[in-house]
């Protein structure tokens, strides 16, 4: 589609801003009032629109589609299972399942994921089961239910970057942790890649994988920013 707007700007609305272009406010791919929660955001996605060049590329809107994503769905009456899919992965979440104490990588899944881990049980008040077996083994249900609260709490737009991040690394635990203030996303996406990362180092590395790796990282750290900029709107 050829760039078809001048001016984009942004507009306070009700309880929200809309970009605009040329004057005339953006509703979603629902048909919605693409209405965000922070100026922050809104002038993010006003950046995606002005990086345009004559052709607009429509891979170009990564903060764009992950709000109308918050709107369409996460705002509806796919709120409910969206909850319950997320909130499964605290059933088998990454981090509790670690190789056996005689394997080598038994040390490192140690050194990673243990801080991130107790990070999660200090702030969720509850106790996750190490597990080294290969077989499935159930988390506690006080475990499960303080988690899925934890899920449940969560407003559209972070709920729809938690989506995006458990998807990218299999663990609850990483993406509550990476949706805090204070996330380290390096680190985070770190504890995720643990194991493929080590295989690497071991047997090799592949430039297609490498290559994918990093996309995966940028989808990563944008919904972190998604995340972030939209927490900017809520103390006003």
């Amino acid at each position: 589609m050829k760039r078809f707007y001048k001016a984009v700007t942004t507009q306070l609305q009700d309880d929200g801003w809309r970009v605009l272009l040329d004057g005339r406010a953006i509703k979603t791919a629902g048909g919605n009032p693409q209405l965000v929660p922070s100026h922050a955001l809104a002038e993010a996605m006003v950046e995606e629109w002005t990086a345009q060049g004559e052709q607009i590329d429509p891979r170009g809107f990564a903060m764009g589609d992950l709000a109308d994503y918050a709107i369409d769905v996460v705002s509806g009456e796919a709120r409910s299972d969206l909850i319950d899919e997320l909130s499964a992965y605290a059933g088998t979440d990454t981090l509790c399942y670690r190789v056996s104490p005689d394997q080598s990588l038994h040390e490192r899944q140690v050194a990673v994921w243990e801080p991130v881990l107790t990070e999660a049980e200090r702030r969720h008040d509850v106790h996750f089961e190490r597990i080294t077996e290969i077989l499935h083994q159930p988390q506690p249900e006080a475990t499960l239910a303080r988690m899925k609260s934890a899920v449940a709490a969560l407003d559209p737009f972070p709920l729809a970057a938690l989506r995006v991040l458990t998807s990218l690394t299999a663990s609850l635990v990483i993406a509550l942790a990476a949706l805090e203030p204070e996330a380290d996303a390096q680190r985070l996406w770190e504890a995720a890649n643990l194991e493929e990362d080590w295989q690497g180092e071991h047997w090799g590395r592949d430039a297609e994988a490498e290559a994918l790796r990093q996309t995966r990282f940028e989808a990563f750290a944008m919904a972190i920013r998604f995340a972030a900029l939209a927490r900017d709107g809520e103390s006003g």
